[in-house]
C-alpha cells in the first residue's frame, strides 16, 4: 500500500492556512497543521476530532530557528516524509516608506520572505529523499506583482518572494520537486486583525496620514464585504488542485480581482495602468 503522503503548513491557526490544513485532511493529506502559538489551535482540533481528519497541530514559528527546527524534527521521526510544503504565515504593516522605521521593514521581511526561506531550506533535504511527487507552495499576493501605495513594505516582501519561487522551479525541477505560487486578492479573513500599523504613519503629523487612512479603510472595507472578497476555502481548493495535478502551472491567481488586475497588468501600459490604479485607490 502506498505510504500516506505528508503535508506542512504553516501560519494554520486562521484564514488561508487554516482552510489549507482542512482541506488537504479531508483530502488524505497526514497534515501538521502548524503555527505560532497553540493556544489558537482549539478550532482546527475540534473540526479535526469530529470529522476524523488526519491532522496534528504542532508548533512551529518561522522567525525562530530552533523552533523550526524542533517542528521538522518531530515530523520526520514520526512520518520521515515531506510531500507537500505550504508556506502561508505572514502579516502586512501598512504605512509610507517614509514614515516606516527600519525595524519594521526589517520584521516583514523576517516573517514574509525569511520566514518562508528558513523553513523551505530544511524541507528540500527531506523532500529530495523522496521519489514520489512534491510540491512547494508560497502564497504570494496580486501584490507581489503589482505596487499600490502605502503597502510598500508587504508588497517588497511579495516581490521577493516571487523571485526566490520562480528561481526554485527551475533548481528543484530536476529533484521532482515542483513549485507553485499562489496570488490571491481580497480574500475574505481576519489578516486585518494582525496587520499592523507603522508607528509612523499613525502620527497625524504624518504628510502620509491622510492617504494611509484612507488606504486602510479601502483594504479593510474590501476584505470585510462579503460580495468583494473571495473565500479562503477557494483558496485552499487551488492549492488542492495543484499539489494534486502531474503539470502544475506557476502561478495561480485567486479570485475574480486578482485574474482581473494581473491581465490588466499584463496588457495595459505603465502610464495606463498607474492611472487604473490611481483611479480605483485614489480617487475620491
Amino acid at each position: 500500500m502506498q505510504e500516506q503522503k505528508v503535508a506542512i503548513v504553516t501560519g494554520s491557526s486562521s484564514g488561508i492556512g487554516f482552510e489549507t490544513s482542512l482541506e488537504l485532511a479531508k483530502n488524505g493529506f497526514y497534515t501538521y497543521a502548524t503555527m505560532r502559538d497553540n493556544k489558537k489551535s482549539k478550532r482546527i482540533e475540534e473540526i479535526a476530532h469530529k470529522c476524523s481528519l488526519p491532522l496534528r497541530v504542532i508548533q512551529l514559528d518561522v522567525n525562530d530557528e530552533k523552533s523550526v527546527n524542533t517542528a521538522l524534527e518531530t515530523i520526520t521521526n514520526e512520518k520521515d516524509r515531506v510531500d507537500v510544503l505550504v508556506n502561508n504565515a505572514g502579516f502586512g504593516i501598512f504605512g509610507s516608506l517614509e514614515d516606516l522605521s527600519l525595524e519594521e521593514m526589517k520584521s516583514q521581511f523576517e516573517t514574509n520572505f525569511f520566514g518562508v526561506v528558513r523553513v523551505t531550506k530544511k524541507v528540500i533535504p527531506i523532500m529530495r529523499k523522496n521519489d514520489s511527487k512534491k510540491t512547494i507552495v508560497n502564497i504570494s499576493s496580486v501584490g507581489g506583482c503589482i505596487g499600490v501605495p502605502i503597502l510598500s513594505a508587504y508588497q517588497s516582501t511579495k516581490f521577493a518572494l516571487e523571485g526566490l519561487s520562480e528561481s526554485l522551479y527551475y533548481e528543484l525541477q530536476p529533484f521532482g520537486i515542483r513549485v507553485v505560487l499562489i496570488e490571491p486578492g481580497f480574500i475574505k479573513t481576519n489578516i486585518m486583525n494582525s496587520s499592523m500599523l507603522a508607528k509612523g504613519g499613525s502620527d497625524p503629523e504624518s504628510p502620509y496620514f491622510q492617504l494611509t487612512q484612507k488606504i486602510e479603510r479601502y483594504f479593510r472595507s474590501m476584505i470585510n464585504n462579503g460580495s468583494n472578497a473571495t473565500p479562503a476555502s477557494t483558496v485552499a481548493k487551488t492549492i488542492l488542485n495543484a499539489i494534486t495535478t502531474d503539470s502544475p502551472h506557476l502561478r495561480y491567481p485567486v479570485g475574480e480581482d486578482a485574474i482581473s488586475i494581473l491581465n490588466a497588468r499584463k496588457k495595459l501600459p505603465d502610464n495606463e495602468f498607474v492611472k487604473l490604479i490611481e483611479n480605483q485607490l485614489l480617487s475620491d
